[in-house]
């Protein structure tokens, strides 16, 4: 049996074990790391620690923190309730108006994972303070991301766009951002109506900023103080290194984190405790086992086997579902990167469109974004309040799991077979 193969089996035996008993699973992929590096590839230990997601490990760690203090001392109740006011009390608006935000942070280029980085725990302070479905908001932050990640103006868009222009392929970057664009509002607009978003149509929120919250009670209203201001900048200060100046998401955050600790000690204490570090561990673990996958060259394999079908169409079928499976758990743009390439040969018989299958392709590496094992999902999980945690991380990864089987289907019979684009 070869290496790649022993290599897949063992990743469907972790998924199995990890859903089947009560163990973290990114103990099981390390394990899987370990023992399929040292015992089948001959790795060494550095070589498989290698492999350790150390740049996702610490914006998890880094974004969880400052918002566990945010949240701690009240400025994440002040920006919902500003929020809430701006849309007229409306709560069915604030998904849509989270999916609308980050979907144009993106489009002009903010990298995804920093967007969510920054909308995805405010969103889930809505979520929490109105009860909505935190699987509802979540899925659309992370599809607004994807919507607005593959303008030309994006890094998605930029990278997917170079390397077909490197490998001598026609495109098209307006079709492929409106088809991103498309797809990812229909998707939200399923999720709306699956996960409860009815249930929000004529709900009004109460104006907390106002002295009475109703009839017979007072409560106090939320203003800005000292540390609520201190923080606000520090978030704004992180948005704006992020986004605009391309700074490390993660190490911005704990430089806030250590600057508010320093100034105003006693409303960070105890705020570390409430970083996700169970799903840390989980994500963690995983990505360490696929980057194992990639460097044995397993999604090689996977790729080599494709492009030497003798059926175009089929091929184009099996490189869309290749790219979906394994970008649910590693670099969506890494994949583009390298599956792209690899449709060339049969691209370049005519028998398939070179921009239907391209766009076809990066959406259905991208709609999983979802999968909690990637970085988008990994941080939507974490920003979910703790006591609902397990459930958001259940939801995302049945979701992202389905997105691998529907989402290449999918753009492949509306895209690929008609032979239009």
């Amino acid at each position: 049996m070869s290496v790649e193969i022993i290599s897949i089996l063992v990743l469907v035996a972790v998924f199995v074990l990890g859903t089947t008993l009560s163990i973290n699973m990114g103990v099981l992929a390390f394990v899987a790391a370990f023992a399929v590096g040292t015992l089948v590839v001959d790795k060494s230990t550095d070589d498989i620690v290698g492999g350790f997601p150390s740049n996702l490990f610490v914006i998890l760690v880094g974004v969880t923190y400052l918002f566990a203090i945010a949240k701690q001392n009240g400025t994440v109740d002040w920006l919902v309730n500003i929020a809430i006011r701006v849309v007229g009390g409306r709560v069915v608006a604030i998904p849509w108006i989270m999916f609308l935000i980050i979907a144009v942070l993106t489009a002009f280029g903010a990298v995804v994972p920093a967007a969510v980085a920054i909308i995805a725990p405010i969103a889930m302070g809505f979520a929490t303070r109105y009860k909505i479905n935190p699987v509802l908001m979540g899925l659309l932050v992370i599809n607004g991301a994807s919507a607005g990640g593959f303008s030309p103006l994006s890094i998605f868009g930029g990278i997917t766009n170079g390397v077909v222009e490197r490998s001598n392929l026609p495109g098209s970057p307006m079709t492929l951002f409106i088809a991103s664009f498309v797809f990812n509002l229909l998707l939200s607009v399923a999720v709306f109506v699956i996960f409860g978003g009815r249930q929000l149509l004529g709900q009004k929120a109460q104006d907390e900023l106002s002295p009475t919250s109703g009839p017979g009670t007072v409560q106090a209203p939320v203003r800005l103080d000292h540390n609520r201001i201190l923080t606000l900048v520090g978030i704004v200060g992180l948005a704006v290194g992020a986004l605009f100046f391309d700074l490390d998401v993660g190490l911005l955050a704990l430089t806030v984190v250590a600057v508010l600790t320093v100034v105003s000690p006693s409303t960070t204490r105890g705020a570390v405790d409430k970083v996700a570090w169970s799903t840390v561990l989980l994500i963690c673990g995983i990505v360490t086992y696929v980057s194992l996958l990639e460097d044995i060259g397993t999604v090689d394999y996977l790729g080599r086997g494709v492009a030497s079908i003798g059926l175009p169409l089929l091929g184009a079928l099996l490189i869309c579902f290749i790219g979906a499976a394994v970008s649910a758990f590693a670099s969506t743009t890494g994949i583009l990167g390298a599956l792209i390439p690899l449709a060339v040969p049969f691209l370049q018989t005519g028998q398939v469109g070179a921009i239907g299958l391209i766009t076809a392709l990066a959406l259905s590496s991208s709609v999983v974004d979802s999968s909690p094992f990637s970085t988008s999902g990994a941080l939507t999980v974490a920003s979910a309040p703790p006591e609902q945690r397990e459930l958001v991380f259940k939801r995302l990864m049945a979701w992202g799991f389905s997105m691998i089987a529907v989402a290449p289907l999918v753009t492949w019979l509306v895209l690929v077979v008609p032979g239009w684009l």
